[in-house]
């Protein structure tokens, strides 16, 4: 059901879900006048009195706004409003609204009207903008920069399905208004930025429509926004009944530079692992053991004897990949484990990068058993050929590839052969620090041992990694992060 798996619309379902509403019965003219309401309400959240100018556009987001300043204007507001298009332009709904108004309208604003606002309502252009703003907007969200400003739907020039500027200015907001559902666009950066605090208004919408945009959305997954709720039943809690082998056993590929082998393993440890064994060569079997009593440190196998290890030892999980080092030899050995593929195997850092002179090769051997972590570069010497915003580009990917992709950044997504596509949006801006992406790919290795499903697994590990980060605060550093772990597994797995 949609509002309880945290389905996120793209711009299309938003015009879909509107008809569907008005064909159950609800009038569009009771949809404008709530959305309108519920920005006036976010406007009196930010100033109790004063000066308020209401930007309006040509189309429904300029009908909300017509409504939010009648609001306003009956609570004793001062409101200028400045519509785009004269009033006999306007259509339907919006129309309606505007013959309503009794104040001004105004159709030219300088700075100065933006300087003595106390709250500017943006209710230019909604999620549906695909055009760049024109030259008065670009001037209005000029003005508008560092004033107090109240979005309807999403600020003007930002794209409701990627987040992304659409030409070379957006209106930047403290709070916006959207309504039913959140978009795509709030979530994924720089919109996520953009829009403020997002604040999802109930306009009415029967539940009905929800069943019903989830029925026609079932073949081409709605996106959804990463949250425990998607993951958390997976992961085993304690309990006295079980002991070190009911949460698995991770195996850590330990290479040339040990320090990320050091953080990956640590971090599956932390997550909840039963056992983690590190492989590594004999010069480095010292640092390994002596970065904790817990691990279990053994020497480097090919790959006739790791299929034998990790069968005897029941190894439940496999990362590969950091700091495993570029050669020849690499590249061989990460091709015979994903041909055989016997447990999950998360691919990061070195174990991707060694293909990037032939990325069909690479692609040639991945599976749904796989998980791969890139980030940015990663991804583009990969994919070389992909465009698009970041959710489509790790979608194709996924499918591509027939695997689980994480395409990592302030905005990690992961995604699905299926279709399926989650958007993380938890990940404090410090989390950009060396290592970090080590300490990701130990927690995924470490959820997949205690027997998380695959794609659950990369989410619930990419929203972890990042509550980690904010309980390490600001200052942090990866091995601090690997610290704070614990902590943020503790309400899945403490028993109730």
């Amino acid at each position: 059901m949609l509002g309880i798996d945290h389905s996120l619309l793209s711009v299309r379902d938003m015009y879909l879900a509107d008809d569907l509403a008005m064909k159950s019965g609800v009038s569009g003219i009771s949809l404008m006048e709530k959305a309108g309401q519920a920005v006036a309400r976010a406007v009196c959240d930010i100033v109790p009195e004063g000066r308020v100018l209401v930007l309006c556009g040509p189309g429904n987001n300029g009908g909300d706004g017509f409504v939010a300043a009648a609001v306003l204007d009956d609570l004793g507001y001062e409101v200028k409003l400045y519509s785009m298009v004269s009033i006999s332009e306007l259509k339907g709904d919006a129309l309606y609204f505007a013959k309503r108004w009794h104040g001004d309208v105004v159709h030219e604003l300088g700075d100065a009207n933006f300087q003595s606002a106390d709250v500017i309502v943006d209710a230019l252009f909604g999620a549906g903008l695909a055009r760049p703003l024109d030259r008065t907007c670009c001037r209005f969200a000029e003005w508008s920069r560092g004033r107090r400003v109240v979005s309807v739907d999403m600020p003007s020039g930002v794209s409701g399905d990627t987040g992304e500027i659409v030409g070379d200015l957006a209106f930047s907001a403290e709070k916006t208004v959207t309504f039913f559902m959140k978009k795509t666009g709030h979530c994924l950066y720089p919109g996520k930025d953009l829009c403020g605090d997002i604040i999802v208004a109930d306009i009415g919408i029967p539940k009905e429509v929800e069943v019903k945009l989830s029925s026609l959305s079932e073949e081409n997954y709605l996106a959804r926004e990463n949250h425990p709720d998607l993951w958390s039943n997976q992961i085993p809690g304690y309990d006295y009944s079980r002991h070190k082998y009911h949460f698995g056993h991770s195996l850590v590929w330990g290479g040339e530079m040990s320090g990320a082998g050091r953080l990956a393993a640590m971090s599956a440890l932390r997550v909840g692992s039963g056992l983690v064994t590190v492989l590594c060569s004999e010069a480095d079997r010292l640092v390994y053991a002596l970065t904790s009593p817990s691990l279990i440190v053994d020497d480097h196998k090919d790959h006739a004897e790791l299929v034998v290890f990790m069968r005897d030892r029941k190894v439940s999980a496999f990362v590969l990949g950091p700091g495993a080092g570029r050669g020849d030899g690499i590249k061989s050995f990460v091709s015979d484990v994903l041909k055989s593929c016997l447990v999950p195997v998360v691919l990061d850092a070195d174990g991707i990068s060694v293909f990037e002179d032939k990325p069909e090769q690479l692609l040639s051997l991945l599976s749904e058993q796989v998980i791969i972590t890139p980030h940015e570069g990663e991804f583009k010497r990969l994919f070389p050929d992909v465009r698009g915003g970041r959710l489509e580009r790790a979608r194709y990917a996924a499918v591509k590839a027939g695997c689980i992709v994480v395409l990592k950044g302030a905005d990690t997504i992961i995604a699905a052969p299926d279709g399926r596509a989650v958007i993380n949006t938890n990940a404090p801006y410090w989390l950009a620090k060396g290592g970090t992406g080590d300490v990701l790919s130990g927690i995924i290795t470490g959820l997949l041992a205690q027997g998380l499903s695959i794609f659950e697994a990369a989410c619930a590990g990419v929203w972890l990694h990042s509550d980690a980060a904010y309980r390490a605060g600001s200052g942090m550093i990866a091995d601090d992060l690997i610290t704070c772990i614990g902590a943020s597994m503790a309400p899945f797995k403490d028993p109730k």
